[in-house]
């Protein structure tokens, strides 16, 4: 379990200041300008030391991401842009750092923009963060009043940071997407390569990072890369913002360490599984997008990148969705499939056409309305649309129905079975509307 000296976020719940005096009596802009003086590679090489991996899903190690930028400037600008678009169901971590201690954020933009060399930074906000907005641009104009960033600011670096708001697409969160957007077109994810960090935002070298990897680089860089690494496991070093929900006593956000088991992280923080925890069913342990994990997998199941991806699921934004016995898990997976399905872009054949139809083939399970051959036709399908598109929507769509038939086929087959010896179609609850 984390101790108190060892957390980041620490006015995670807004209890204290989140104003620019309150961040500075926390020990934000201390030193700052210190640290940039020992260079670029400084910075890089301190986030490298420290294990940070991406907190936006993916895991990518930070560090050597940031290296990817050119180290010579051929005349274009270089930008950081800071993937604040946090539409993964089931995941609030990113817009408590924005509401209560956004100045973690900002301070991070400079030393993240400053190793990347780069003068300015975006922040993509989520269109339905209208508070958080509002709390993040009185955070960023109280940091120019200050002069802490700006053309002409105390630490000597000439650096701008924009906030953009979104206008509610999950999709925005891809990040070529995300640039598409933030230059005025349909949000629309790109052909990779060039990526980004050769041709990103107007075509020049960029960055997409998350705002929870953002906002922990100051912590690093003030206590060290070897502090951070120290927490954790191997390979999954660090703190992480876990959002529980579902069916617990006490859903939360919280700052633990990488690799917590889960029944401890949801004992000791969320009041327990509701019921017991003999009574859990499932977990989906990191945001509606990877599969979930049955309970008998549950009981020793660490919480990080590795252990996840060990029982054929992931940590993604470790948003822990606890479902217990009282769960219809078809129609739960059926209703993820929906969203997956309406928020799909609609560029890539696969996604366009393979999610509704998935869909459409889960809500007649729900009822039992379906042909026991079309569970392994709907596996197959999912496979045909996982790794098949352009970005990553039609893997998330495919991963909760391929999770769904490893490990509940029997409860669907049940459910086939109970609706061939007594057919009810009227008054069937769908999945989704």
């Amino acid at each position: 379990m984390l101790s108190d000296q060892d957390r980041i976020f620490t006015n995670l719940y807004g209890l204290r200041d989140s104003g620019l005096k309150g961040a500075k009596a926390r020990g934000s802009w201390d030193g700052t300008k210190a640290m940039l003086e020992k260079g670029e590679d400084w910075i890089v090489d301190e986030v490298k030391a420290s294990g940070l991996r991406g907190r936006g899903g993916a895991g990518f190690p930070t560090g050597l991401k940031w290296s990817f930028m050119p180290k010579q400037s051929d005349g274009r600008p270089h930008y950081l842009v800071i993937n604040a678009d946090e539409s993964e169901p089931g995941t609030c971590k990113d817009r408590e750092i924005m509401r209560n201690d956004p100045q973690l954020l900002i301070e991070g933009a400079l030393y993240a923009s400053f190793a990347m060399r780069a003068n300015a930074a975006y922040i993509y906000i989520r269109g339905e963060f209208i508070m958080e907005r509002k709390r993040l641009q009185a955070a960023i104009d109280e940091a120019y009043a200050a002069n802490l960033i700006g053309k002409d600011n105390i630490h000597g670096y000439p650096f701008d940071l924009y906030l953009h708001h979104g206008a509610g697409a999950y999709i925005c969160g891809e990040e070529t997407a995300l640039l598409e957007s933030l230059e005025g077109r349909k949000g629309m994810p790109r052909l990779k390569p060039p990526f980004p960090a050769n041709v990103g935002l107007y075509g020049a070298p960029t960055t997409v990072n998350n705002v929870e990897s953002i906002a922990v680089v100051p912590d690093i860089l003030r206590r060290g890369g070897s502090w951070f690494a120290g927490l954790g496991k191997p390979n999954n070093a660090g703190t992480k913002l876990f959002s529980i929900s579902g069916h617990v006593n006490n859903p939360c956000n919280v700052e633990e360490e990488m690799g917590i088991p889960l029944r401890e992280l949801l004992e000791k923080h969320a009041g327990g599984v509701r019921g017991g925890w003999d009574n859990l069913l499932a977990v989906i342990p990191g945001g509606s997008s990877v599969p979930c994990v049955p309970a008998d997998q549950c009981q020793d199941l660490a919480m990080d990148f590795d252990s996840l991806l060990e029982v054929k699921s992931g940590l993604g934004t470790a948003a822990v969705i606890v479902m217990d016995k009282s769960t219809d898990m078809i129609r739960a997976i059926a209703r993820l499939a929906y969203f997956y399905k309406h928020e799909s872009c609609g560029q890539c054949t696969p996604c366009r056409e393979g999610t509704g139809w998935m869909w459409r083939v889960l809500e007649r399970m729900v009822k039992g309305e379906a042909d026991k051959s079309e569970i392994d036709m709907l596996f197959d399908v999912s496979k045909q649309i996982e790794g098949h598109t352009i970005c990553a929507l039609g893997d998330a769509a495919a991963w909760p129905v391929q999770g769904l038939i490893r490990h509940f086929r029997p409860v669907i087959e049940q459910r086939i079975d109970e609706f061939t010896k007594n057919p009810n179609p009227q008054g069937a609850v769908k999945a989704a509307e």
